[in-house]
């Protein structure tokens, strides 16, 4: 087992530096436009394991974490997610994959928004104009992947076209996602490249990660840059139930840290119980999966983030594939 962590750290550290590589003064935080694409939507896995995804993300998940990803889809799959966001920010995801010989296809669209958003002024004071206006963004996209050497080496695309609907300012953009994946197993490094383009108009980023998997659980870590933010990083723990043990579905717990800023005191009850009140870097999560429901191999998906004074953030899905 030494070997595998050995590699591991191998593989971490060499994530680590090439997104460092890409590292600019924070100074720049917030300078690009369609900040939405930096929403973790899509996948609850990934937002339950503390963002930490280039290198385990698989399937329908994977669109928007790391195409290389679909690569590992067997079988067509119809995924659906929703996400209810801080500040009631909605995301609702659309996905199909579907695999042709070793090339895998998939299109996706993602839909956000948010009605009566209110505008301020720098004194936070409610504006004259734009109060009560709606914020209604789009994401549309094909990705293709294709798996190497029995998928050890993964390597995937996305093509994305943007809509940016903020109360009446319209805005269309073109980005791109390039990913690539080595998996030994055991462990796997993965990165990938978001939002390619004008980084005046979208949030490019570079994100690397690695993990170590067995059969009852995975560790993952990851680290994350955008032109306009500081580096990042998430680390998570995953925790399997296999299928043989419950006879009808694999059950996976998860939690997950992600370096994300403080964002005050959380109200909820719930979170002074368990004394996450005052954390919003934390989040948790659930995973079950059969091959068993109606003939059809099903997912069912969970996470949750305290936010701090912001909320708690919810995020479901629901995969099917035949």
């Amino acid at each position: 087992m030494n070997k595998y962590f050995k590699r591991l750290v191998i593989l971490t550290i060499l994530a680590m530096c090439s997104t460092a590589l890409f590292a600019k003064d924070s100074k720049w935080a917030g300078t690009s436009a369609s900040a939405f694409l930096k929403i973790p939507a899509g996948s609850p896995r990934a937002q339950a394991l503390g963002n930490a995804y280039a290198s385990l993300a698989e399937g329908a998940d994977a669109i928007y974490w790391n195409p290389a990803g679909l690569s590992t889809a067997t079988t067509k799959e119809v995924h659906v997610s929703y996400l209810q966001w801080i500040g009631d920010y909605k995301a609702r995801t659309l996905a199909f994959v579907q695999p042709m010989g070793k090339t895998i296809i998939a299109f996706s669209g993602n839909y956000m928004d948010i009605d009566g958003f209110e505008w301020k002024d720098e004194q936070g004071i409610p504006t004259s104009e734009g109060v009560n206006g709606d914020v209604r963004n789009f994401v549309g996209t094909v990705s293709i992947a294709r798996g190497f050497f029995d998928n050890i080496l993964q390597l995937g695309g996305t093509f994305k076209y943007v809509n940016e609907n903020n109360v009446g300012e319209h805005y269309n953009n073109i980005a791109f996602d390039v990913g690539a994946k080595l998996d030994f197993n055991r462990v796997g490094l993965g990165f990938a490249a978001v939002n390619l383009g004008d980084s005046d108009e979208v949030p490019t980023g570079l994100r690397g990660g690695a993990h170590f998997k067995t059969k009852y659980y995975t560790i993952v870590g990851e680290v994350i840059k955008y032109t306009d933010y500081k580096l990042q990083y998430g680390v998570g723990l995953e925790i399997h139930i296999p299928e043989d043990l419950l006879q009808v579905a694999r059950f996976d717990l998860r939690a997950g840290y992600y370096s994300r800023d403080k964002a005050g005191i959380n109200e909820d009850s719930w979170t002074e119980s368990l004394g996450l009140d005052k954390t919003n870097q934390v989040s948790f999560g659930f995973g079950l999966y059969s091959n068993e429901i109606f003939g059809y191999g099903t997912s069912i998906d969970f996470a949750m983030t305290p936010f701090g004074a912001l909320g708690t953030v919810y995020n479901v899905s629901v995969g099917l594939q035949f």
